[in-house]
């Protein structure tokens, strides 16, 4: 299985760039796993709502570049479906059983995701209502995915 993670903007702080490595160390026995990153748009404080439409819009722009249309795509919404731990584990193993071999997520940038790339999605994921800076954003789905894989492979996993 291959597993993409496109995101808007980079990880600044040391601490999520280790814990990141972290992960995609652990991850690499199950998947092989790539982190595309897009550079994010300055917005303005203030701005309406048409600025910060076009903002996401030239953000989804640089992503698009990086979507393979053969890949299951899953964008992370605030209004997207919450899955438990086993839900997602449940949920990647039938996108494997389905025949699709690749799955690519993508992490928005302080704005959200332009409904462009929302809408070619198969599946919309929400982590919780919060909102979370994109940074830990990617932090949390590489654990997700990699405590996924824990569950599928039957392996001990912290409940």
């Amino acid at each position: 299985m291959k597993i993409d993670i496109l995101t808007v903007g980079k990880i600044k702080e040391d601490y999520l760039s280790d814990a990141a490595a972290e992960y995609i160390k652990r991850l690499s026995r199950y998947v092989k796993i790539s982190i595309f990153e897009v550079k994010d748009e300055k917005t303005a404080e203030g701005a309406s709502d048409r600025e910060n439409d076009l903002v996401k819009a030239e953000e989804a722009g640089r992503l698009s570049r990086f979507v393979d249309d053969k890949a299951f795509l899953i964008p992370l919404c605030i209004e997207g479906d919450e899955l438990s731990s086993e839900q997602f584990a449940d949920t990647v193993t039938k996108i494997e059983n389905s025949g699709c071999s690749h799955i690519q997520f993508i992490i928005g940038g302080s704005l959200g995701i332009d409904e462009s790339l929302k809408k070619k999605g198969g599946l919309r994921l929400s982590f919780s209502k919060m909102t979370f800076p994109h940074q830990l954003m990617r932090v949390i789905l590489l654990e997700q995915i990699y405590r996924a894989y824990r569950i599928k492979n039957n392996e001990p996993y912290h409940k």
